[in-house]
Order: structure tokens, then C-alpha cells, then sequence
């Protein structure tokens, strides 16, 4: 990540994670979603900084129901997807796969990831070295399918594959802790997932979340990424060498039950 990039990470509600992305050289700050208002702003009464954008990653309740207070307060415009209609509240501006975004001198190219839900986008922020999967990448995870098959979360998750190791992951939720439990269950003998899971029970000893990973990081521990492993195959009950997106599919099938 480039250092004059500044972030803040958050607690919001009981498990969202609010993120906020400054560009220091312009003073312009950005919000990834706004689940509660006032944790925004506490932050920024914390920081001193401005807020200039709110970037939605999509349209759920948990994701935007801050945005009118948090709008109202600090004038922020409002950029969320084409698809969400208007289920976002207040947009100013829509965005669609392709697309560009601004926050100051910081570029965020727009991805539609559905999976999770119809209308979800990810902002790859190249320059900054960050990215914001909101509820389509989690730290040791990926999220729920809720409005697609689960071929499409798959194929949105192929989407990261290209972002190098050190890319930081933001994602909307933190959990981290149940996510690794489930890592545990379907590759065990992973020594880096072993590792990791260590780690997520110390952070939530210390009232700490692992938000950001790193894509290297993910690569090496999250069973939704690393579907051509053997091992994973093995857990799910298929044979050697099946189809990644097959492995995919049966693991989703098997974190819904667990």
C-alpha cells in the first residue's frame, strides 16, 4: 500500500467493519459503506478529517442505512452500483463495472462481483494497493450466496486472482474467527491456516479484528480461494484434480451448515 494513503478501521453494529481512505495530498476522504452514521463520524472527529465520498458496495441494509444521517451531516457525495436501483439511498453518482472513481489524487477501478448479492461491486484502489471486496471477499472467507448460484461468487472471486500478494483485502464484516474454525475443518493439515487461526483467536482476545488481510495472505489460508488443492477436493468428497469451481460449490454448500 502506498504510504501517503491514510486508513482507519472500525467496529460498526455488532460485526460490520467500517473503513475509511484518505488521500492526505488532497484532503479528500472516503467511506466504504456506512453501516452506522455515528461510528463514521467518530472516527472523524477522531482524525479531523473531511469526509468528501461515501462508496457503496452494495445495497444491503447493514451496508447503507447510515448514509442519510452521514450525508446529511458532512455533504458526502453518494457513489453506489447501477444494479442497487434505488435501494441506496441519496446516490449521486452510479457505477458500473469499468467504471473509474475518484477520491482526490486516489483512483478506484469498479468491478461487479455478484455472488452475494445481484448489484455487488468491489473497488480496486491499484495505485494505493487496496482493495475493498465488501461482502464478496472475507478475511479466511467469502460471502454468503444469496440471489445467484454460487458459480457466480465463484467467478467473482476469480476476479482477485490477478491482484498481487501484497494487495491489502478490506472487507465488510469481521468474521474472522468462525470463518477460520470452517478453514480448519476442510484443509487441517495447512500449517500457514494453523497459524492464522492462532492469530484470529488472539485478536479476538484483545478485541482486535484481521481486517486487512493481504490477497498473500488469503492465497495461502482461505479455502474458498484455493479450491485446486487436493486437500480441499478430499474434504468435500471428490475425487483428485475436480473441477476448481466444482470443489467451490460444495464447500459453499458445506460452510450454510456449518
Amino acid at each position: 500500500m502506498a504510504a501517503q494513503t491514510e486508513i482507519r478501521t472500525f467496529l460498526c453494529r455488532s460485526d460490520n467493519i467500517g473503513v475509511l481512505i484518505r488521500d492526505p495530498a488532497t484532503g479528500a476522504c472516503a467511506a466504504i459503506d456506512v453501516p452506522e452514521a455515528d461510528a463514521v463520524l467518530r472516527v472523524l472527529d477522531e482524525t479531523g478529517w473531511r469526509l468528501t465520498d461515501i462508496l457503496v458496495t452494495h445495497r444491503h441494509a447493514d451496508h447503507v442505512e447510515g448514509i442519510p444521517a452521514l450525508k446529511q451531516a458532512t455533504g458526502a457525495r453518494v457513489v453506489a452500483p447501477a444494479k442497487a436501483g434505488d435501494a441506496v439511498p441519496l446516490v449521486d453518482v452510479t457505477v458500473r463495472e469499468g467504471d473509474t472513481v475518484k477520491v482526490g489524487g486516489l483512483t478506484a477501478q469498479v468491478w461487479e462481483t455478484p455472488g452475494h448479492c445481484a448489484d455487488h461491486v468491489t473497488y480496486w484502489f491499484s495505485e494505493a494497493g487496496l482493495v475493498c471486496a465488501g461482502d464478496t471477499l472475507f478475511t479466511l472467507g467469502c460471502g454468503r450466496v444469496m440471489e445467484s448460484p454460487p458459480e457466480t461468487l465463484y467467478r467473482s472471486l476469480r476476479r482477485f486472482d490477478d491482484l498481487p500478494d501484497s494487495a491489502q483485502v478490506f472487507s465488510g464484516h469481521d468474521y474472522v474467527l468462525s470463518n477460520a474454525r470452517f478453514a480448519l475443518a476442510a484443509e487441517p493439515d495447512n500449517a500457514a491456516l494453523k497459524t492464522r487461526f492462532a492469530e484470529a483467536e488472539t485478536a479476538k482476545a484483545e478485541s482486535r479484528f484481521l481486517v486487512p488481510s493481504t490477497m498473500g495472505t488469503e492465497r495461502a489460508t482461505n479455502p474458498f480461494l484455493r479450491c485446486a488443492v487436493p486437500a480441499l477436493a478430499k474434504s468435500v468428497d471428490l475425487p483428485p484434480g475436480s473441477d476448481p469451481e466444482s470443489v467451490f460449490v460444495a464447500l459453499r454448500a458445506w460452510k450454510n451448515r456449518f
